[in-house]
């Protein structure tokens, strides 16, 4: 017998169906919960309409969705970029330990994710989880070169690039006849669908169980490409012939909706990642969903999201499964909404919290967080607990009884007693940590949060800002007093910079060897 189904969907809903649905459907008797968990692509904690009644953009579905289980208003991702959020997500352990410290991967880059490192799904695999992913993977594929270029892999002529990771591969070099011989696959999924990274990076194509559902003999030019990454922006490079832009979202859901059907009259559960493209550029709503919202073409995609993530909810709601399913919605990061755009719309996607995407500011990592389990989460509750995506990993290792060691990470910590209000907080958490798109750590205990640097950190001016003789080397903020982070406490109190300073230091020193 599987051991747990978890439906955990993180995203957005506003669905088609014209109410937000209804969660039906008893748990069914010895038969663990199914897991399902929707990931929205730099979707900001204030484009949910719940968390930001004020904004420009309507999301009905995630609001009926947040009065169906827990809302949390602290949970933060590990880094404020994809491919490192993703990391976390799945091995429940800091981006920064990883082969890639800082810094995102693209299409041809290699994977990131260890060869025996364990995953969320591997974990769920050994419990007879029938697991799956679709949608935008962004963790590396070991694209298979050419005979005559099988030595450009090599880690010993990569040493100083770690490995291929820092730079892709030569797709003049790839065999594309050959599927990648690392990937979902060999990381614990079943099934898998998706987009190597993503929308705006080339290869455009699909991957289907890790083979190219179709030859990426195409070629595109880009579209947008002085727009400064917002719009219909992507970048020029390879693609298979039949791919359509606008129709990637709207392939993925169908693919997720497949899954679960596929599954749903099993005795065993599943388990499905589905890991949406969107808001991330290119923003490509449809023709029905353009004009919907007050934000542009960007709230227009994420009420299309919205409508995607209704729909996966809805066909769990049809099949009877809502009872027995824990279901999260979040999203990998905060959004890529500048300032100008703030100006124009009076749309504040990150809500009330300063900066976005890239930043170690609040607006770059706190992000929106609802979870759905009619057995153990009570309806319409609100956690103001502060979590990690990171705790991911824990929270399924507790839901399914494993206390092996296989599966205990350096980073990851359950959240199952808060979800069973059993806790407030995450006791033995000792605090959230997170690193920017440029290498600036902040970690967070209480309400003090310590930035390590001066600057954003990531995409918000100034980056980076090098402290004058006498002045304050980092930033240090009371979020009880300062949830804006307006106030630089850090020449004020030495003592409490200090106690974050060794805290993280000791954090970072953690080790743990990955077991076999």
């Amino acid at each position: 017998m599987k051991t747990s189904q978890l439906f955990i969907a993180a995203g957005l809903i506003s669905s088609g169906f014209g109410l937000p649905f209804q969660s039906t459907g008893k748990p069914m008797p010895n038969k663990m919960p199914n897991i399902i968990y929707i990931l929205a692509d730099d979707l900001g904690y204030g484009d949910v309409s719940v968390n930001n009644p004020n904004g420009k953009i309507n999301t009905p579905n995630i609001d009926g969705f947040a009065k169906q289980g827990m809302r949390f208003t602290d949970a933060h991702t590990t880094s404020s970029v994809c491919t490192p959020s993703r990391y976390s997500i799945l091995t429940g352990r800091y981006p920064w330990r990883s082969r890639l410290p800082v810094g995102v991967l693209h299409g041809y880059s290699r994977t990131l994710i260890e060869n025996e490192q364990p995953t969320v799904a591997s974990l769920l695999q050994a419990y007879s989880y029938h697991t799956g992913v679709v949608g935008k993977w962004h963790l590396g594929l070991d694209w298979v070169p050419k005979a005559q270029f099988r030595d450009s892999v090599m880690r010993v002529v990569h040493s100083d690039k770690l490995h291929g990771q820092t730079t892709d591969m030569n797709p003049d070099q790839i065999d594309f006849t050959k599927h990648p011989v690392h990937g979902p696959r060999t990381q614990g999924f079943d099934y898998s669908y998706i987009l190597p990274a993503s929308l705006d990076m080339p290869p455009y194509c699909y991957l289907e169980n890790d083979v190219l559902t179709e030859q990426p003999t195409g070629y595109t030019t880009g579209n947008k490409l002085e727009s400064g990454y917002t719009g219909p922006f992507w970048r020029a490079g390879l693609m298979s012939p039949s791919f359509g832009f606008y129709d990637v979202l709207p392939t993925f859901t169908s693919k997720a909706i497949e899954f679960i059907k596929k599954y749903a009259a099993d005795e065993d559960p599943f388990f499905l990642y589905f890991a949406m493209p969107a808001p991330h550029t290119p923003w490509l709503p449809t023709p029905d969903f353009a004009g919907k919202s007050k934000a542009g073409d960007y709230g227009d995609y994420v009420q299309m999201v919205d409508d995607a993530v209704g729909k996966v909810l809805h066909t769990l709601d049809s099949l009877g499964l809502s009872g027995n399913s824990m279901v999260v919605f979040t999203s990998d990061n905060g959004p890529y909404w500048r300032e100008n755009f703030v100006e124009k719309y009076h749309h504040h996607a990150a809500g009330e919290f300063r900066g976005m995407k890239g930043d170690a500011f609040e607006g770059g990592h706190r992000v929106p967080l609802i979870v759905r389990y009619p057995v153990k989460v009570k309806e319409g509750t609100v956690s103001n607990a502060p979590t990690t995506l990171a705790n991911f990993m824990s929270t399924c290792a507790e839901l399914v009884g494993n206390h092996s060691s296989k599966f205990k990470t350096e980073d990851s910590y359950s959240i199952l007693p808060v979800l069973t209000g059993k806790a407030k907080v995450i006791a033995s958490q000792p605090a959230i940590v997170n690193i920017s798109s440029k290498g600036t750590f902040d970690i967070r205990k209480g309400p003090w949060k310590l930035i390590t640097k001066l600057g954003s950190g990531g995409f918000t001016v100034p980056v980076e800002i090098q402290p004058k003789a006498g002045e304050p080397a980092g930033q240090l903020y009371n979020l009880d007093n300062d949830i804006h982070e307006d106030h630089n406490l850090y020449a004020q109190f030495p003592e409490k910079v200090k106690e974050l300073t060794d805290l993280l230091d000791k954090i970072k020193a953690t080790k743990k060897r990955i077991e076999k």
